[in-house]
């Protein structure tokens, strides 16, 4: 299909700057604000009931509206929806560096997780239609990758200083030259190829019916950590997630002009990045959590040197992604790279059951970060590409929304899930060595290691399941020597360019 592939565009690398420093951005204010919460909560009155909708409120708008906000890429175009979430983010993040209040802070949260649902598969999906190219495609993927992988750390660094030297309102404030600098670049340089816009019109009951199902999913698990998974508030969303979201993709499959089309998740390949993504979120977003308060309640750390103890984790997974990952990625079966990256850093989970009390940061924490990274960089790699490679140009910004929703609903999943272990170990084990505890304080941080440890037991089993999942379900060959499928007529998708001229099975 040679004439079907659009020339390369001569600005695609200076795009990928603002880009990526677009999607820095979006990554990064999903931790940033986690250092920031205590000064916040104590400056605004914030009750400890709704301190956790600062985070909650992001990751339900996020999570909720990233189909809508891929499929608007596809029908807007991904530049004009990847410059409008830039704008609105902006906006939205002065709101909550400005906020008096606690409601002023909650809705600035909300609509930054909005845009930034816009923002996200626009910018992923702009990559996918710029870049068609497979060697030049796993170098620019890397970069990526290494951003998706590392941005939360970079979050805990940059969180921690604007708190600790500055104000936690800076933590708002901090996205707005970001922003400016990414849209300013991006309306000179960025030139969406030719052809690639969605023309059909908007599905709207898909876009109800997710939008409701996820916010379900995702609040339900929220509600699980504090209320517990047999409450009936959290089973009833949960029960109420399962059936939207079973609504619609019944919906999608009769639908003409479907908000996601099935055939992108229903290929073997994409389905499998997707599932093992999400999987691997789970653990990772988790132990992010674990070792924070473990760095500053356990071992005294301050906001800063806490960020700065992440370190180790951003190098590995910068390795992993650009000197492992995108070097290998056009040589061999993306399973090979995937699979193994999540398995190296299962061990480097399986390092961190063995933290104690008075665990040496260098002798365990360092090397077990450095696995992780090593090993989550170098599966993210061909993640991302995979994900969006063999798509067709009109459908590029919902496949892409399926990678960022997979993580975002990963996250709230695994902080919930893991938060909720670790809060019943800890519980179990103060009370059983109650009667033997030299002092109160010494049995609390006991406890609460305890709780860490057998919570990242279940990280590491969650982790394995991915790689198997990878392995399993991940069949192509490999990605080097073909280009991204083209498009059919304009308004009608053709189903079977989306995977035969590119995965070989």
């Amino acid at each position: 299909m040679p004439d079907s592939v659009p020339a390369l565009d001569p600005r695609r690398w200076k795009a990928l700057i603002f880009i990526a420093l677009a999607q820095l951005m979006v990554v990064l204010d999903a931790t940033i604000v986690n250092i920031a919460l205590p000064s916040a909560q104590a400056d605004l009155g914030i009750s400890d009931g709704n301190r956790q909708w600062v985070i909650t409120a992001y990751a339900l708008a996020f999570g909720g509206l990233l189909l809508f906000g891929g499929r608007i890429a596809d029908l807007w175009g991904r530049k004009r929806a990847f410059l409008v979430g830039l704008v609105g983010f902006a906006g939205a993040s002065a709101l909550g560096g400005a906020a008096v209040n606690t409601g002023v802070l909650l809705g600035s949260r909300a609509l930054q997780g909005a845009f930034g649902a816009l923002l996200a598969p626009a910018a992923l999906s702009l990559l996918a239609v710029m870049f068609t190219d497979a060697k030049e495609r796993a170098k620019a993927f890397g970069i990526y990758g290494a951003i998706a992988g590392g941005g939360g750390a970079v979050g805990l660094i940059l969180g921690g200083f604007l708190t600790e030297y500055l104000d936690w309102r800076w933590t708002f404030f901090v996205n707005i030259p970001f922003a400016v600098i990414a849209a300013a670049g991006a309306y000179f340089v960025i030139r969406e190829p030719e052809g690639s816009r969605n023309r059909s019109t908007l599905d709207i009951p898909g876009v109800v019916l997710s939008t409701l199902g996820l916010v379900a999913l995702v609040y339900g698990f929220t509600r699980a950590e504090s209320d517990g998974w047999t409450s009936s508030a959290t089973l009833g969303l949960f029960v109420a997630a399962g059936v939207l979201l079973a609504a619609f993709a019944l919906v999608e499959s009769r639908v003409k002009a479907p908000l996601l089309p099935l055939r992108v998740v229903t290929e073997r390949n994409r389905g499998g990045v997707y599932a093992s993504l999400g999987l691997a979120v789970i653990a990772m977003f988790g132990l992010f959590l674990f070792l924070t308060y473990y760095l500053q309640i356990v071992k005294g750390y301050s906001p800063v040197r806490t960020g700065f103890a992440f370190l180790p984790m951003i190098a590995g997974m910068i390795t992993g992604s650009t000197q492992i990952g995108a070097r290998l990625m056009n040589r061999v079966p993306p399973r090979l790279l995937m699979a193994p990256g999540f398995l190296v850093a299962a061990t480097g989970m399986l390092l961190l059951t063995r933290l104690e009390v008075g665990s040496d940061y260098t002798t365990l924490i360092l090397p077990a970060q450095l696995l992780l990274g090593l090993g989550m960089g170098t599966a993210f790699m061909p993640a991302m590409s995979l994900a969006t490679y063999g798509v067709q140009p009109r459908d590029a910004g919902v496949a892409s929304a399926m990678v960022n929703t997979s993580q975002q609903v990963g996250g709230a999943i695994g902080t919930a899930l893991l938060n909720t272990i670790a809060a019943s170990a800890t519980t179990a084990y103060a009370t059983s060595h109650a009667a033997g505890a030299t002092s109160p304080k010494a049995l609390k941080l006991a406890a609460m290691v305890h709780g860490y440890t057998s919570a990242i037991w279940w990280a590491v089993g969650i982790l394995l399941v991915s790689s198997a999942i990878a392995f399993t379900f991940i069949t192509t060959r490999g990605q080097g020597g073909q280009k991204v499928a083209g498009s059919g007529d304009e308004g009608h998708p053709v189903e079977d360019e989306v995977t035969v001229p590119v995965l070989a099975h």
